[in-house]
């Protein structure tokens, strides 16, 4: 058998059907290439026979194409994706997540005396127990008890922030609940515990993305990752389960039953809600005209992608497959655009919400 020459054949021998080495040239540059005489080839034992490389597809990276300003605006781009939100949008981010989660407490949790863990459901419990404090003046107490020992324990720096949350998260507990009333607007036990396992995910998730907290057990947590060895997942909820269960002996069997379901979709739901947050998409296409797609991908949506060669497993026909991960407006821009430019790609997109590299923000 005679030796390939080109070197993106050499890569494929092995596997590629065959055609005669006169044949091979024309195959390779007129698409559709003859399926027929590749078949009579491979039944002719007198036939020497080659790999099929049959398509003209090149790949061609972008460097050289852009302007020195073009690369300039891409690399800030980059940059600006990866870095933390800027100090006034964590701070407005920080504060509505406080206010939705207060909100939640008073008007859904509070009334029906749904105490999830945490230090509002150790409110809820303890207003219940020592009535002569209600329910957002116990919220005080707590949060400042946990401030003052995580300034205790940890350094300034570390807690401070978690320590704001913990004051601003009572402050608006207090305010609501001169502000709203204090029994339930629905009458209805299910809808208040929808609600109240919604909103707080929705706040946590909102807290989360900009890399903050809504405090209170979160500085325990802190001090227990740093002082011991025990499991904060496992700590935590030891705590929250012994909150669950005083609520069988303090209130009825139906309250704490709710507040069991209640406890378990919260953690499903503010895990479910995270995660939408930081949803990307991997598209893959692989298509015949790659630059055009590439240039698209490069100078209007300012990412980047992997390049690689792809064949069809009955033609063997070698195509260009793009790999890059984006947005969700940014792959449905792509999609449109694949679409008017090469009808013929085909795309693929799957969802992501771990996505660690260049161009993207990791929060952990």
């Amino acid at each position: 058998m005679t030796k390939p020459q080109d070197s993106d054949v050499t890569e494929h021998h092995a596997t590629k059907p065959g055609v005669p080495l006169g044949e091979h040239d024309r195959a390779a540059h007129d698409l559709p290439f003859d399926i027929a005489s590749i078949e009579e080839a491979r039944r002719d034992p007198a036939e020497q026979v080659r790999p099929i490389d049959p398509a003209p597809v090149r790949l061609e990276p972008l460097a050289d194409t852009q302007t020195t300003e073009q690369a300039a605006e891409a690399r800030r781009v980059a940059q600006e994706r990866e870095e933390a939100p800027r100090r006034w949008r964590f701070f407005a981010a920080l504060n509505i997540s406080l206010i939705v989660n207060a909100f939640s407490i008073v008007l859904f949790q509070s009334p029906q005396h749904f105490a999830f863990g945490g230090t509002s459901g150790i409110a809820i419990i303890l207003a219940s127990v020592a009535p002569f404090l209600p329910f957002g003046g116990w919220m005080w107490v707590l949060n400042i008890v946990i401030v003052i020992v995580g300034f205790m324990f940890l350094p300034r720096r570390a807690v401070a922030w978690s320590a704001y949350a913990s004051v601003a998260l009572s402050v608006f507990t207090s305010l609501f609940e001169l502000m709203l009333p204090k029994h339930t607007i629905t009458g209805d036990m299910w809808l208040d515990l929808c609600f109240a396992v919604l909103l707080p995910a929705v706040a946590s998730a909102i807290a989360f993305d900009v890399g903050g907290s809504t405090g209170g057990t979160d500085i325990l947590a802190m001090i227990v990752n740093r002082k011991t060895s025990l499991d904060i997942g496992k700590a935590l909820s030891v705590v929250n389960l012994g909150v669950v269960l005083a609520t069988f002996f303090l209130y009825s069997m139906r309250v704490g039953l709710y507040c069991v379901l209640g406890l378990f979709a919260k953690t499903v739901v503010v895990d479910s809600i995270i995660e939408s947050f930081h949803l990307k998409k991997i598209c893959t296409i692989v298509c015949r005209h790659p630059r055009e797609i590439e240039r698209f991908i490069v100078t209007e949506l300012n990412r980047t992608a992997t390049l690689s060669y792809a064949y069809g497993a009955y033609s063997g026909r070698r195509m260009a497959q793009i790999t890059c991960v984006l947005g969700r407006r940014e792959a449905r821009r792509l999609l449109v655009y694949v679409r008017e430019t090469d009808p013929n790609a085909f795309v693929t997109i799957v969802t992501s919400s771990e996505i660690v590299g260049r161009g993207f923000r990791f929060v952990g």
